[in-house]
């Protein structure tokens, strides 16, 4: 897997010094892999392939301005062009699904999948990376908090001992950081589902 992350490395270099035919590679490489995963999502094969020639077209502007940066993951960036594609088609057809947004959501809750495939582990991988860098963001006593009971998996009467503060005072915490997390998921246009 090493290897194979390293020959992409090396293609984006070399496409980006100019040699055309290293990115055609590393289009057929993972082409199946790509044309799947949108597939899977938009179930029509028309679609798929605007889908798939929009994400390349993303691929190649993105690689010719020199703002791709993603250190050897060329195949989760590229995946997640393509979900954000096969998302702006069901918000411009109006066939997104809808989520009712209450106190009580779980931001994490979005990156269980059932039919968690390869494509999908990478996609949640880079989006929980994502939120793991927002969580920096949030004010001390309520990230420390959602560390608390989402990373270390600690009870609130456990997290309200550690911290020296009541139980209720804890949960406040906790549901003010899940409420600054999804403004902060807003304000950066961040997707939070594979």
């Amino acid at each position: 897997m090493q290897k194979r992350k390293l020959q992409d490395a090396v293609l984006v270099s070399n496409y980006i010094n100019g040699n055309e035919k290293a990115l055609e590679v590393l289009i057929l490489r993972h082409k199946q892999r790509i044309y799947g995963y949108i597939y899977s999502k938009v179930l029509d094969k028309d679609v798929t392939e605007d889908v798939f020639q929009d994400t390349f077209i993303k691929v190649i502007n993105t690689l010719k301005t020199g703002k791709y940066n993603e250190e050897g993951k060329f195949l989760p960036w590229v995946l997640r062009i393509a979900h954000n594609l096969c998302i702006d088609f069901f918000r411009k057809n109006n066939r997104m699904p809808k989520f009712k947004n209450t106190d009580e959501f779980d931001i994490f809750s979005v990156l269980s999948d059932t039919s968690e495939n390869i494509e999908t582990a990478l996609i949640n991988e880079q989006i929980y990376a994502d939120i793991k860098k927002l969580v920096i963001d949030l004010p001390k006593n309520q990230r420390e908090v959602l560390e608390m009971r989402l990373f270390k998996d600690m009870s609130f009467k456990e997290i309200s001992e550690s911290t020296d503060v009541s139980i209720n005072t804890a949960l406040g915490r906790m549901r003010y950081a899940l409420i600054n997390l999804r403004k902060l998921v807003k304000e950066k246009n961040i997707i939070l589902s594979a």
